[in-house]
């Protein structure tokens, strides 16, 4: 049997769902009411069953994430949402706190999301015993370790191909709740990575002014897909739920039609659902929001990843700046640009700053203020107006499923069937005197251009046959009449026989890989810690934010290095290092202050409160 591939799509709402859906993904991933870790992304159950019903037609999934943590007297309210989620046809949730696993469920299939720490292969086989149907991985896992959890356990795995990157371990970042109470466990990340900070070396040098030392490039591992399929990769999830609906179509397009080309040349696999998409426009990773791209670690760490300059969108490049003159820029490839761009540029001071091109003529590109740039100067279009224009029109990308029509005769009048690509069929009969043509001549060609007006439908008539004894006359109206009901028959059977995957959680007994939990396992409720102490799991932590004690605690560990940015690292840069840097590093912003702590051994650093002690390791 051939092991399905899917793509996995972000949905703000319901237009961005289906327009996702129309774009060729397998499935969406989409906020509730509540409990999702995007809290500016909710959705009603109305506008959920919506999606629901939208995507099952074409044999798509609806997966809906409940992946913020949860307090006591948030445990029944969400009980009562799942079992709502489960009646209207979800096909699973995304989940991170264990409570959820505790409560009386219906039989709903259960994903462990990235906040729930996947990165170890002992983790993920104990959660795939314990019930969970798939594990969403890690981003800061590399082949080797992905391949390495593949092999320990049969669970199904998703991964993060395209879209922006938290800096931090996900789930594992307490920086918005120690400086604002704001928490990122809870849907509502400050997003302090993203600040501008001074970095200060422990003689009270300022070795960096004003530079986002935390933000970091957005995912991009598409190329990388065969090699991820191979190490075990069954979902290739895009982020992005607060992203616009032009982003949503442009990546989904571009990976759609990237899987494709890999399905066709590998019979092992097939896509996850039905249809095939057309496209208007020519979709590319860089024409939508991105900081420039990292394939951060699924090749090992290899290069620089930092996005220091800014935090905002970088876009795609255009080319060097030639000269400015009169009011207008020469730009190299400036016959790419469009009225309404806007372009984006590095100036004297390290900061990202912006142009609006009101016009483009000649090829100069006539800017709403001319700002004094050096020749040379490297120019990137951050809002590509036409590009956008294109996207946004609801025809920009069509998905059909295809069809085969038989138009044949019967002893009461004629049946047209439609046989779809699933195999399901759909017959409608009409009751209608026989009678010959004039001229006893043929309509075939006028019946299947009737026929084949599939109009707004989701299907498409690739193959039209009529079987008549003789060229009987039918009218338009009627031709026109047994499409349309022969389809919606077809919508109502393929809904009707939609299977949902269903799976009924045993609780289990199983050990928990440790016995000890640190504030990390983000356990906020008594049925989390009922769930781990079912595991023999004696020791645990409260979660941050039931117990931050400010100003002395760990904020973030993470992959990312400002040592290896800077090219200090005594692993990779010994060779080329003249001088190590006196610790602790400090980063400061305003009033926010923290101190850097690196782990060499594992390759980490951690990132504390200021007034945090901790010991320097040596190299």
């Amino acid at each position: 049997m051939k092991k399905k591939i899917e793509i996995l799509a972000p949905a703000k709402d319901l237009i961005h769902g289906m327009a996702a859906i129309n774009s060729g993904s397998d499935a969406v991933y989409i906020g509730a009411p509540q409990f999702g870790a995007r809290s500016n992304a909710t959705n009603s159950i109305e506008d959920v069953a919506a999606l629901v019903q939208y995507a099952h037609l074409y044999h798509a999934q609806v997966f809906v994430v409940i992946n913020t943590i949860l307090y006591d007297n948030e445990l029944e309210t969400c009980r009562k949402m799942i079992w709502e989620l489960y009646h209207i046809g979800v096909d699973a949730l995304i989940v991170q706190d264990m409570a959820i696993m505790e409560m009386e469920l219906p039989p709903i299939v259960l994903h462990a999301s990235t906040q729930a720490n996947n990165r170890d292969a002992d983790n993920i086989k104990f959660l795939k015993d314990a019930g969970m149907k798939r594990v969403v991985l890690a981003r800061e896992l590399n082949l080797h370790q992905i391949k390495e959890i593949s092999e320990a356990s049969d669970v199904e795995l998703e991964f993060f191909v395209t879209g922006a990157l938290c800096v931090s371990f996900s789930g594992n970042c307490y920086m918005s709740v120690a400086n604002g109470e704001r928490s990122a466990n809870r849907g509502s990340c400050a997003q302090n990575c993203r600040l501008p900070y001074n970095l200060i070396d422990g003689h009270g040098d300022t070795l960096i002014k004003n530079s986002h030392l935390l933000s970091i490039k957005d995912f991009d591992v598409s190329d990388q897909i065969p090699n991820l399929i191979e190490a075990g990769i069954c979902s290739f999830k895009i982020e992005g739920r607060l992203k616009d609906i032009v982003y949503v179509k442009n990546n989904v397009s571009f990976l759609r039609q990237k899987l494709d080309a890999f399905l066709e040349k590998n019979d092992n696999y097939t896509k996850a659902s039905s249809g095939s998409c057309t496209y208007t426009f020519d979709s590319a990773l860089n024409r939508t929001f991105n900081r420039g791209y990292t394939d951060y670690f699924v090749n090992e760490r290899h290069q620089s990843i930092g996005s220091w300059e800014s935090p905002k969108s970088k876009g795609q490049y255009i080319g060097k700046l030639i000269k400015t003159i009169g009011g207008a820029y020469e730009i190299e490839n400036g016959e790419l640009l469009n009225n309404g761009d806007g372009l984006c540029y590095i100036n004297e001071n390290n900061e990202a700053d912006g142009i609006y091109v009101n016009k483009v003529e000649n090829g100069l590109a006539y800017p709403n203020v001319l700002k004094e740039l050096k020749v040379g100067t490297f120019i990137y279009r951050n809002n590509d107006a036409a590009f956008i224009k294109i996207v946004e029109r609801e025809d920009s990308a069509v998905r059909k499923i295809s069809t085969t029509l038989l138009l044949t005769e019967n002893k009461n009048g004629f049946e047209l069937i439609a046989t779809d690509e699933d195999g399901y069929v759909s017959t409608v009969h009409l009751a209608h005197a026989k009678e010959q043509t004039k001229n006893n001549l043929s309509i075939e060609d006028n019946i299947k251009t009737q026929l084949a007006k599939t109009g707004f439908t989701p299907y498409t008539a690739n193959e039209i046959n009529v079987m008549f004894t003789q060229n009987w006359f039918l009218p338009i109206s009627k031709i026109n009449e047994m499409r349309r009901t022969v389809y919606e028959q077809l919508s109502a059977i393929r809904l009707a026989n939609y299977k949902r995957e269903e799976h009924q959680i045993v609780k289990t007994n199983h050990p928990f890989p440790v016995n000890q939990l640190d504030f990390t396992y983000n356990v906020s409720n008594k049925m989390a810690r009922k769930f781990y102490e079912r595991h023999g799991v004696t020791e645990i932590e409260k979660a941050f934010e039931l117990q931050w004690d400010p100003g002395k605690s760990r904020v973030m560990t993470t992959k990312y290095c400002i040592k290896y940015e800077l090219e200090k690292c005594p692993k990779y840069h010994k060779d080329t290092m003249e001088t190590k840097l006196k610790e602790p590093l400090v980063l400061k912003q305003g009033e926010l202050e923290y101190k850097l702590k690196f782990n060499c051994k594992p390759c980490e650093m951690e990132i504390w409160e200021k007034d945090a002690e901790f010991e320097i390791e040596e190299d």
